[in-house]
């Protein structure tokens, strides 16, 4: 389930580039680096809560936060925003 809900945000990213702008062309480069990494530690943990999962790539981001500028930050934590709407 995990794996799927990976790759179905990994896929909308995808679909955006054609589109996309430089910032979400970053913020989606950025995005999925911390999903992939969480999704790998759902499955390594056996977690097939999608809580979880959302949690794990929350918690990525905000790890990580320093490694942004201010405005990066907003732009990463706004296609963030958008993404997890199809966790819920």
């Amino acid at each position: 389930m995990i794996l799927q809900l990976e790759e179905q945000l990994l896929d909308t990213i995808d679909q955006t580039v054609a589109t996309a702008s430089d910032d979400e062309l970053f913020a989606g480069g950025y995005l999925r680096g911390h999903i992939s990494l969480a999704a790998a530690d759902c499955e390594y943990e056996a977690v097939t809560d999608i809580a979880v999962f959302k949690q794990k790539i929350e918690q990525s981001l905000a790890d990580a936060q320093s490694e942004l500028t201010p405005a990066d930050r907003v732009i990463v934590a706004d296609m963030w925003d958008n993404l997890s709407k199809a966790l819920a």
